[in-house]
């Protein structure tokens, strides 16, 4: 640029109007490009290309956590202190108002940080043109002036013109709202975050970041999401555990007063057992644990682009998975070429190489270019125009000139290239014929076909068959995912002979199906029936299918109630990665497949999503664990301290005591996102009615069990009140934690999977201080002597084996496999062989 301020001299509509020479000239630009230190100094001049969010200041973050309705609470408690001159309250209940406040700072900032690590694995690149040399970047790093190539599959990076290449099919409806893609040619320009349908085109930049048209209306534009499972199950335990609390304040404030009770030392403590036993930091707290558990799977090469995916994840019980670089190499290979008339072998892989555009990396390019035996092969030969393949016509096309002479080449799917030819019926039946053969071998093939001039016959050439070996490890990944109760089905676009062998291999189902056969005529979702939907479900596997069948196969799944993965790697993929449960973008997907995905792998194979799953149901297990442990806590106290004042019109435990119990316990629970957890053998979902009861008969064992401690010491000991109060407090606090490592688990808590270390020394250091706070007092509570706190601590321990013995045997009644259920399962298979003897006599 000549000027810093010369872009603004024209508008889009300018540009529009430009012609390219005009338009390369004002931008000081030309086809090669900028170099490399040009782009570097306009990045400084115009900025990143990227709309940046609107953050707010790191003061306003902070004084948020002061200002809400649990905030309020805290501080009103603290002001009643202070009005009757009780300053340690005081004091300690301003640390509770500042460490709430550190720990939701500090909970958001790690889960921000994590959710920004995961944004920039996911950062869209741009192959751009600098120095003369095609090389990839990020698209933030474009600047104006950029000769970059969009390609099937892109997401455009910035407001562009086009410049060379035959034409785009650009779906602009995220910013126009246009229902069908609209077509592009040299001199128009399209815009940042749309999406290439087909075609592949030359452009250079005119507006990047906020002087985009996208960047102009981002704040038109949003997005609705439904509620996911795990917002809705968020939702539910905080109501149960707000009712419950603010029931229980209710009866206890009412019948206080009416005993005469002060009433701003009621007004306090009923605050502060408020905020205590509400759980506000629930959603943070499970938050940070999707957030770091999305870091550990970044680390396996899965990508997780919205942390609740986790929970669906954990979930999924059928993977629809692509065959080509998933559950094979992507390696292809040429074999023997099979030819047509007097085409010799040489001719019919030169013509196929002409048709391929080695930039561009395609897999099937690589392979026949690879297959040319000289490389001075393609010398002479100029190629004037490229169509490339996409998956509605299935073919590529080449315009080529050679001697002044000028013929087009294609090659694409067998049956594509030679309903273009004019062949007689048998020579027809013949080539189809050694298609099906290939395909029985595990050959897929490409036809190829040539025309001379540009609106001459095309005449058929030959196949060229392509091996795609399986992967190595699919074959045991597809063992384990059956192991985790995953139903793995192949999706293919090849045909069936090709899709049945490649299965065979693997071990998967042999029951294939075309996919037209199912959904043909199919227009809307309404069109899916139940009959269609139970036919997907008994289905092993579809061949033949085309990017719009993988969304009508999610849909039919889903209707069967299944929760449903699905992988892909296409623009045309992208409506069913979204529909999918889990929509899975696989390693070298388009810009386009992996905004819609879910997870996004980095690595090649099925093997990836494997070790994401696991991961994912480890992350679920640890939530699950800190949903009872914080159910079972609010149970535990609330109705301890309710049931404990009505019976004796004394406090249990004091309102310092209260604050400290919460200090302690959030330290411990807060390390639950790093836990050893168990894996689940089978998908994991949100079950309201098991965690309810577990927690509630955890929490209801809590209050029987201090309450007799309470009633111990009142009645057969010579403490004071204030002694006793400290008592109960340090029983709280040490059975908190036990409980912790009862509810961690589903199994004997004494079993593997043993606490995390952070976890376990969080639990003993706060345990440790609770004992010496009630040791020595400090001044903050009555100290008691050693032998009591002995008892207490013998106390705690002996109860958390009746606690775990419980929780096992609830388990074992919600999964039906008590004693007394195994008794009756026996009883009804013997009366059952009993009948059916019956039946055959």
């Amino acid at each position: 640029m000549n000027e810093e301020n010369e872009q603004d001299q024209w508008s889009l509509d300018v540009f529009k109007k430009a012609g390219v020479d005009e338009v390369l000239s004002h931008l000081n630009t030309s086809s090669y490009g900028l170099t490399i230190s040009e782009g570097e100094q306009r990045l400084g001049v115009f900025g990143e290309n990227a709309v940046k969010e609107k953050k707010t200041s790191l003061l306003r973050q902070v004084m948020s956590y002061f200002w809400g309705p649990i905030p309020w609470m805290i501080e009103i408690a603290a002001i009643l202190s202070a009005c009757v001159q009780h300053w340690p309250d005081f004091i300690i209940i301003v640390i509770l108002l500042i460490f709430n406040a550190a720990v939701g700072f500090w909970q958001e900032y790690q889960a921000a940080n994590a959710v920004e690590a995961l944004k920039s694995q996911l950062a869209v690149k741009a192959r751009v043109r600098r120095g003369g040399q095609w090389g990839e970047i990020n698209a933030e790093k474009l600047v104006p002036g950029d000769v970059i190539r969009i390609r099937l599959g892109d997401v455009i990076p910035a407001d562009c013109k086009l410049t060379e290449g035959f034409y785009l099919s650009i779906d602009q409806s995220a910013l126009t709202g246009e229902s069908f893609p609209v077509r592009k040619g040299i001199g128009d320009v399209v815009y940042s975050g749309t999406i290439t349908k087909q075609g592949e085109m030359i452009a250079v930049v005119v507006a990047t970041g906020t002087s985009t048209f996208f960047g102009k209306t981002a704040k038109l534009v949003s997005s609705a999401r439904s509620v996911s499972h795990f917002q809705k199950a968020v939702l539910q335990i905080g109501d149960y555990l707000i009712y419950l609390s603010l029931g229980l304040v209710f009866i206890l404030v009412v019948v206080q007063m009416f005993r005469g009770e002060d009433l701003i030392k009621l007004i306090q403590f009923a605050l502060i057992l408020t905020v205590a036993a509400i759980p506000v930091a629930m959603p943070a707290v499970l938050a940070v644990t999707m957030a770091l558990g999305a870091v550990a799977l970044s680390k396996k090469k899965a990508i997780v682009s919205r942390l609740d995916a986790i929970e669906e994840m954990a979930g999924m019980d059928i993977l629809c998975s692509d065959k080509t670089g998933t559950l094979t190499q992507n390696k292809l290979t040429l074999g023997d070429p099979i030819t047509f008339g007097q085409v010799t072998n040489e001719e019919l892989i030169r013509c196929a190489a002409l048709a391929c555009k080695a930039e561009d990396q395609d897999a099937i390019d690589l392979a026949v270019l690879a297959g040319l035996k000289m490389d001075n092969s393609l010398d002479g030969f100029e190629q004037k125009h490229f169509t490339p393949f996409d998956p509605i016509c299935k073919r590529t096309e080449a315009e080529i000139e050679s001697s002044g002479k000028v013929f087009c080449v294609t090659k694409g799917a067998p049956q594509i290239v030679l309903s273009l030819c004019d062949m007689d019926e048998a020579d027809m039946a013949d080539m189809t014929k050694h298609v099906e053969n290939l395909a029985m071998q595990g050959y897929r093939t490409i036809g190829v076909a040539q025309m001379m001039g540009k609106k001459g016959q095309w005449e058929f050439l030959g196949l060229l068959p392509l091996f795609d070996p399986p992967r190595e490890d699919s074959k045991e990944t597809i063992a384990n995912a059956n192991k985790y109760g995953i139903d793995v089905r192949m999706v293919t676009g090849d045909n069936l002979a090709i899709a049945k062998e490649i299965s065979s291999q693997l071990g998967l189902g042999t029951q294939i199906h075309v996919a037209e056969d199912y959904f043909d005529g199919i227009q809307d979702d309404s069109r899916i029936t139940l009959d269609i939907a139970e036919k997907v479900e008994r289905s092993e596997g579809f061949a033949q299918v085309f990017p719009e069948h993988k969304y009508d196969i999610v849909k039919s799944l889903q209707e069967r109630e299944h929760i449903v993965g699905m992988t892909g790697d296409g623009v045309n993929d992208a409506p069913a990665l979204k529909q999918a449960d889990i929509g899975v973008a696989v390693s070298g997907a388009t810009d386009a497949a992996r905004a819609a995905a879910a997870l996004v792998l980095t690595a090649p194979g099925l093997s990836v999503i494997i070790s994401a799953i696991e991961e994912a149901r480890k992350i679920f297990e640890r939530m699950n664990s800190y949903a009872i442990y914080r159910i079972t806590e609010t149970i535990r106290i609330m109705f301890f301290v309710v049931l404990a004042m009505l019976a004796y019109n004394e406090y249990p435990i004091t309102a310092v005591m209260i604050i400290l119990l919460a200090l302690f316990n959030d330290l411990p629970i807060m390390t639950i996102a790093y836990d050893n957890t168990v894996l689940n053998p089978k998908p994991v979902k949100w079950n309201m009615r098991r965690v309810l009861t577990i927690s509630t008969v955890l929490g209801l064992i809590g209050v029987f069990e201090t309450f007799i401690l309470l009633v111990g010491f009142m009645r057969y000991t010579n403490f004071t009140i204030d002694q006793i109060q400290s008592l109960i407090f340090l029983k709280l606090a040490v059975a908190g934690h036990l409980t912790l490592f009862v509810a961690r688990t589903p199994y004997m808590f004494l079993k593997r999977p043993f606490p995390a270390p952070v976890m376990l020394w969080a639990a003993v250091v706060t345990k440790l201080l609770a004992t010496i706070l009630v040791g020595f007092g400090f001044g903050l509570i009555s100290a008691v002597p050693w032998y009591a706190i002995g008892i207490v601590w013998g106390y705690c321990l002996l109860w958390i084996f009746i606690e775990d013995y419980a929780k096992i045997h609830v388990y074992k009644h919600l999964d039906n496999q008590s004693s007394h259920h195994r008794a009756m399962l026996r009883h009804t298979m013997k009366r059952l062989v009993h009948y059916t003897h019956a039946v055959h006599k």
